[in-house]
């Protein structure tokens, strides 16, 4: 019998897992709640192929340990494979899938709301309201149809993101060095990152962390912006230099900060910090400011994407072990999303 393996699967996958075990009543299905390390590779051993997700690297010691398992068949329930040394799994035979698309919705209505709830100042009020302060000085909002919304990155997530900012009035403009001619038909691409940076009041980023975008936002490009300016960064931690954000808005320079990834994420963000020491000062300073929303790389968070990336993944994973062409293969030959 066919067997696939699953490697961190969560409370919240468990449905979705069980619904496509329910569908497959053929394939012998098994999972752990364990991620995928040289250790845990060996309880793969009999599978014909393994669905992960996890933040940490898919090292060549990993990669090694899963191919002595006897399985070179690995589908991700998520986008980035830039976390996999595609040297060796090329070496090593590995066919590889991931899930590029699961749900641009969820992670661009997270974006738009968060945007919204700081031109409005609501973690303001809230706390306010929390004291039984009902006044309503001096913390007055800014309404999105009076703001220039730059999105940089018009793929899935940015032009639903797009559409979301339209619908609440405010003029849209974007700029991505690959342009979609729908898009450049309708005149939204601004010529260069620096006509975005100086026109837009909210400047959304959808775009992966390849080297070229790495601290993409930084001392240099904040000066460039308008003073009272909202940056969201639903994307790639690395594409903030986090220390710049810190010092624009403590400056004023920056009206308000959107945080749902960060540079130093992994080994604290998903994790629960109560009653403990909060191992980042730098975070928590963040965390704790009133113009500042932070989350901890949740927007993709909704049933709906978690579905299609358990769905999705584990249906691209039978198709390699089937000979198949899988929906989404990741090519070997270089780092990329």
């Amino acid at each position: 019998m066919t067997k696939v393996f699953a490697y961190a699967i969560r409370k919240d996958e468990e449905p979705f897992l069980n619904e496509w075990k329910e569908a497959h009543k053929d394939i012998d299905v098994d999972y752990t709640d364990k991620l995928l390390t040289p250790e845990t590779a060996k309880l793969a051993k009999g599978a014909d192929g393994v669905v992960v997700y996890q933040q940490l690297d898919y090292t060549a010691d990993t990669l090694q340990a899963l191919a002595d398992a006897g399985v070179t068949k690995m589908s991700l329930r998520n986008v980035g494979v830039d976390n996999i040394d595609m040297d060796k799994a090329k070496k090593l035979g590995f066919q590889i899938t991931n899930v590029p698309v699961y749900s641009p919705d969820a992670i661009a209505e997270h974006a738009a709301i968060q945007a919204a709830r700081i031109l409005r100042q609501d973690k303001r009020m809230d706390e306010k309201m929390a004291k039984r302060d009902l006044r309503w000085a001096p913390t007055i909002g800014r309404e999105v149809r009076d703001q220039v919304v730059g999105v940089v990155g018009t793929g899935h997530i940015g032009q639903v993101f797009m559409r979301i900012m339209e619908g609440f009035g405010a003029k849209v403009i974007a700029y991505d060095i690959f342009k979609n001619p729908e898009l450049e038909k309708k005149g939204y691409y601004v010529d260069s990152l620096d006509d975005l940076y100086k026109q837009a009041d909210v400047i959304s980023l959808h775009v992966p962390d390849v080297p070229a975008n790495i601290h993409m936002i930084n001392d240099k490009s904040i000066a460039e912006m308008k003073d009272g300016v909202v940056i969201v960064n639903c994307s790639r931690g690395p594409l903030v230099d986090t220390d710049a954000v810190i010092r624009g808005l403590d400056s004023g320079k920056i009206f308000g900060f959107v945080m749902d990834t960060y540079e130093d994420e992994v080994g604290v963000f998903n994790k629960d910090w109560e009653g403990k020491e909060f191992p980042d000062k730098r975070l928590a300073d963040l965390i704790d400011r009133p113009n500042v929303l932070v989350t901890p790389h949740t927007a993709f968070y909704t049933t709906h994407a978690v579905r299609n990336m358990v769905v999705k993944a584990f249906n691209n994973n039978l198709k390699l072990i089937n000979g198949e062409k899988p929906d989404s293969p990741v090519a070997l030959n270089k780092n990329k999303f």
